[in-house]
């Protein structure tokens, strides 16, 4: 269900800075409502009870819910998050789906366990009761799957907040939801403008789980919060992931890798490879064909088929990147193209290359969470991968050699959740993702980001002949 509130904020679309749509801008009481509705829903309801099969029905009237309106969800997420139509309607909401079909058709088995001892031991998994998942504004309908998904089909009631900026897809998902037949409070979304409302999830003690993917700083406060309380935390935060090319690459796969890496949904991406280590044999060339190609790449209106680079999803945030650009440039990199703002409406920025980048200096070191890319040279094996490691962030990373073995031995070596070697963003339901430092930890997808919504119990039975077990004889 879509929570309800009398006091509303806008949606605005970043192309033209207009607003579109209003939300629903809850308060702590309201929060509050939904919160025990959920606990409501979980204790007393049928949910945690029904087996995997029959709430893998529900998840696949999602999936096809979702399908039926996707032109509805992907227009919502152009106007609101600035996506090309392109990566909406190909990417986000097509993703969504597969998702739900996905955890729609898993389970999460009870196990014996082999034990050497006269009982029979078992590991029982069961939910963890409710879940608040709250999300960053960069995938909003991607993430509303993946953490709905696993959180109800393991059996527990789930709130999900988005971010502010994202909103109108979800808070019309949550319509669409109410068709689908689940108990009372099993899916329940809320959105809020206020810190101090979307906090009262993290604070509740209602609240069993946070789910949480967004920036570190935030990741940390909402650690710090649900440490009061010593509640479950997974954590999906930032990243400035390396992207290593090696002189031995396929040369064309590489550079739309790098291309890819970088400026797919304007750079906003945890996972974007914002740092590319070249080498030094094939660097000049590279770098010039790289920004020959990014050059032609066609920012504009994301409605029109055309657009490959959209605006960014906020004011805020595109001024915040001239600033970084305009930084790393007084330090000593040298802008090889883009680093402005076209005129006109929306919040756009150029897509933008920095090479004479050291791997010291902030550009290479900060999370931008943009279309700029820092360049770094390198000549050899050991040390790009002490410099791609040379980082807080271990979220993921790219490599790109025609040399296997080599790009095994480097894969290994890698300090993060995720490396693509010879391609770049794959995801699979199938696949945990994750992060490693302050990129966060637990794992989304996959059976381990099934597990993650569930806790584990052992139930031990005395098998001993005669019904008298060692303990009842200890005195």
């Amino acid at each position: 269900m879509t929570a309800l509130s009398t006091k509303t904020f806008d949606a605005v679309n970043p192309a033209t800075g207009e607003m579109f749509s209003q939300i629903p801008d809850m308060s702590v009481e309201e929060i509050r409502q939904v919160i025990q509705r959920a606990r409501h829903g979980f204790d007393t309801g049928p949910w945690k009870d029904f087996s995997f099969a029959e709430r893998g029905i529900y998840l696949k009237k999602i999936a096809k819910l979702v399908r039926t309106h996707a032109k509805e969800l992907a227009d919502l997420e152009i106007k609101d998050v600035g996506k090309t139509s392109k990566h909406a309607s190909l990417i986000d909401i097509p993703t969504a789906a597969d998702c739900f079909e996905y955890f729609s058709s898993v389970s999460c088995d009870d196990k014996e366990n082999p034990v050497n001892g006269p009982v029979n031991s078992r590991s029982i998994y069961q939910p963890r009761g409710v879940v608040a998942a709250i999300c960053s504004y960069n995938y909003p309908m991607i993430y509303a799957a993946w953490k709905i998904a696993p959180a109800i089909i393991a059996g527990n009631c789930v709130i999900l907040k988005p971010s502010p900026l994202a909103s109108a897809s979800i808070h019309r998902l949550g319509q669409l939801l109410e068709q689908v037949g689940l108990p009372d409070g099993v899916v329940n979304i809320v959105t809020t403008t206020s810190n101090e409302v979307a906090e009262e999830l993290v604070v509740s003690e209602a609240v069993d789980m946070i789910s949480f993917t967004g920036s570190g700083a935030t990741g940390q406060r909402i650690m710090a919060l649900a440490a009061q309380r010593t509640k479950k935390v997974v954590l999906e935060l930032g990243g400035k992931s390396p992207n290593i090319v090696f002189a031995d690459c396929n040369l064309e796969a590489a550079l739309g890798g790098a291309l890819s890496a970088i400026f797919i949904n304007q750079g906003q991406m945890c996972t974007a490879g914002s740092r590319l280590f070249v080498h030094e044999d094939i660097y000049d060339s590279f770098v010039e064909r790289l920004v020959q190609r990014t050059r032609e790449l066609r920012v504009g209106d994301p409605q029109k088929a055309a657009t490959e680079i959209g605006p960014l999803t906020s004011r805020d945030h595109r001024d915040y990147l001239l600033s970084v650009i305009d930084k790393a440039v007084k330090a000593g990199a040298h802008l090889e193209c883009g680093g402005k703002a076209p005129d006109g409406p929306g919040y756009y920025l150029e897509p933008t290359i920095l090479t004479a980048v050291t791997n010291e200096m902030d550009i290479a070191q900060n999370e931008c969470f943009g279309p700029i890319l820092a360049v770094i040279k390198f000549n050899a094996e050991d040390d790009v991968v002490r410099q791609a490691n040379d980082s807080r962030y271990g979220l993921a990373a790219c490599v790109w050699t025609k040399d296997e073995v080599k790009a095994e031995r480097v894969a290994r070596k890698l300090e993060a959740g995720t490396v693509w070697v010879n391609t770049y963003g794959n995801f699979f339901n199938e696949a945990p993702f994750g992060g490693t430092k302050q990129s966060g930890f637990g794992r989304e997808l996959g059976p381990e980001g099934l597990k993650e919504y569930m806790q584990v119990k052992h139930v031990c039975v005395d098998q001993t002949p005669g019904g008298m077990p060692l303990a009842a004889s200890w005195f």
